[in-house]
């Protein structure tokens, strides 16, 4: 077989991302997501250093056309460039992107190569947001929160998140009621513009 022919389907859909192909598709999906990552809207009802970007969408595309190991790719190589050229956090903030992102790639990626209907798309989808709230929350109580408390104090991060959100008293309600629903509307979203996008893009990302 020729190295930059289609690549191979293996076990639970993940595919052999080798080819020069596949890896050319990979570095621009990842060159968009790391751009869109830059677009990031805030939200009123929530604490505003939770904002809205939507760079998971190439990532899951690049999933469901070219496997999980190219979607897993995708979600490291803009998390890379952007604790390369941009990161605030000192790289915490792009693992947790990372792990978020891969925890909605995985499962919907993985559903759909095994499956390649519009319904196991959508279970995918279903399962992957939900993934990712779980990993979101967990993540964010554990490492996140705790390593910017250090940077600011909890009681201000708490103030500053009650302000959207008066249910918000503590680290467990900031989880509770800011970061799951937040994930949860991520992964909507996400989810939604993927699969509005993905009909339009898939002939070209499977292309020869």
């Amino acid at each position: 077989m020729n190295r930059t022919s289609t690549i191979e389907k293996g076990k639970f859909g993940f595919k052999s991302v080798g080819s020069t192909q596949a890896l050319t598709k990979i570095a621009i999906l990842s060159v968009f997501a790391y751009v869109i990552m830059f677009i990031e809207m805030p939200l009123f009802f929530f604490p505003g250093f939770l904002k809205l970007d939507i760079s998971d969408i190439p990532a899951l595309i690049g999933g469901l056309a070219l496997g999980p190991v190219a979607g897993i790719m995708i979600e490291l190589i803009k998390n890379v460039l952007h604790l390369i050229t941009k990161t605030t956090t000192g790289g915490v903030g792009e693992l947790a992107n990372f792990l978020i992102g891969i925890a909605l790639v995985i499962p919907t990626s993985i559903m759909y190569n095994k499956h390649r209907s519009k319904k196991s798309a959508v279970v995918g989808m279903l399962i992957g947001t939900i993934m990712m709230t779980i990993v979101g929350g967990i993540f964010n109580y554990f490492i996140l929160l705790p390593f910017y408390a250090k940077i600011m104090p909890l009681e201000q991060i708490i103030a500053w998140s009650s302000a959207a959100n008066s249910a918000i008293v503590d680290l467990k309600t900031l989880v509770y009621y800011g970061i799951i629903p937040f994930n949860i509307l991520k992964g909507i979203i996400v989810s939604i513009f993927t699969f509005l996008l993905y009909k339009k893009l898939s002939p070209v990302l499977k292309s020869k």
